[in-house]
């Protein structure tokens, strides 16, 4: 998943000071996101170019979604 064209790059930070970076599909970022603008408890499952992270809606700081062409560097 990791640079495809159907994968959007996210940023998970926590109370507390940890922050995850991962690779998801637009699909999966948009649920999070519908999960913690609705105020859903519990954990949620997201499926990323790493593998499964489960994430404690409650705890759950921020969440930063970047733009695909917000990239530093060369691209084609």
């Amino acid at each position: 998943m990791p640079d495809s064209p159907d994968s959007v790059r996210i940023e998970v930070a926590f109370a507390g000071g940890p922050i995850i970076a991962a690779n998801v599909s637009p699909a999966s970022a948009d649920a999070l996101e519908h999960a913690l603008a609705s105020g859903s408890q519990g954990t949620h499952q997201l499926d990323t170019d790493d593998g499964r992270a489960a994430i404690v809606l409650g705890r759950v700081a921020y969440l930063k979604r970047f733009a695909r062409d917000s990239r530093v560097g060369f691209g084609l």
